[in-house]
């Protein structure tokens, strides 16, 4: 039970960073972006309309759409998402009228770090904001296409018609400042959190070296044979792969073990297998 409160209330943190980063800087600067929310926007610089109220028919519309395509146990956390990312549009939207900072481009990227962060949350936790997701689900439960790519499109397409309400190519070219930031945020939130580094520890106490790091990380490591080209001499070298937030305790135990021991660490594209990330293919 726990978990799951914990779940939702990080999810609820995600919606209000996201809805804080709009209403304090996209939406006053008079700048737009992708997806629903880029969408309810522009409607709101045309017409007035708040941007609540076209959020929420649109993911009413496409919420339907996506039970009767993909069926009733869908999105219990988008339809959470989507309600809560409502409510916190109507409330802010009210109470920030001016926008926090008056240059466009700061606040196209002080809102871009804030929706990315806010996203970030929210996909971490399995939930969504509704929107653009449902309709990107449900054409690729029917044709094979890139999830990526009808996202990106139907950004494109938002930002793009901002120039028909701003008659400005600088609108355009900030609300892709916007999506790119809010891109690389959650990028880097989601991929950060779950890189992997490979890690060879060169010491004449390998063995109790290795016993620690298995004992204590639960980590498997594996012994090579090496030998060195100069001194000719024959080497044990421990290699283990693990999570980049549980490395510096490796080094903690090789260090505690032999101070003279030589380390190496480096990045690696991705890890697959028990312990690590699973092969999508």
């Amino acid at each position: 039970m726990m978990k799951i409160l914990k779940s939702y209330g990080l999810i609820t943190l995600g919606v209000f960073i996201y809805t804080l980063g709009w209403a304090a800087f996209i939406i006053p600067s008079k700048i737009s972006g992708g997806g629903v929310s880029g969408a309810a926007t522009l409607v709101y610089q045309s017409t007035g309309v708040p941007v609540w109220i076209t959020y929420m028919l649109v993911n009413i519309v496409l919420l339907l759409f996506g039970i009767r395509a993909l069926g009733k146990q869908y999105g219990v956390k988008i339809v959470y998402g989507a309600s809560v990312t409502t409510f916190f549009f109507s409330l802010l939207q009210a109470n920030i009228s001016e926008p926090v900072v008056h240059e466009a481009f700061m606040a196209a990227v002080i809102g871009g770090v804030m929706s990315g962060i806010g996203v970030g949350l929210i996909l971490m936790e399995g939930g969504s904001l509704g929107g653009t997701d449902i309709i990107a689900s449900i054409i690729v439960k029917y044709k094979n296409y890139s999830p990526g790519k009808i996202l990106l499109i139907l950004d494109m397409s938002v930002i793009l018609a901002s120039y028909f309400v701003f008659h400005s190519v600088e609108a355009i070219v900030y609300a892709g400042v916007v999506m790119g930031v809010m891109s690389y945020v959650i990028d880097l939130m989601l991929t950060g959190r779950n890189a992997s580094v490979q890690i060879f520890i060169f010491s004449e106490k390998h063995e109790t070296i290795a016993k620690r790091i298995c004992d204590e990380t639960m980590r498997g490591v594996t012994i090579l044979d090496g030998k060195g080209w100069y001194s000719k001499e024959e080497k044990k070298i421990i290699m283990l792969m693990v999570r980049k937030k549980e490395y510096t305790q490796i080094l903690r135990i090789a260090k505690n073990e032999d101070s003279e021991a030589f380390i190496s660490v480096a990045s690696v594209m991705g890890v697959y297998g028990r312990g690590f990330d699973a092969i999508k293919l």
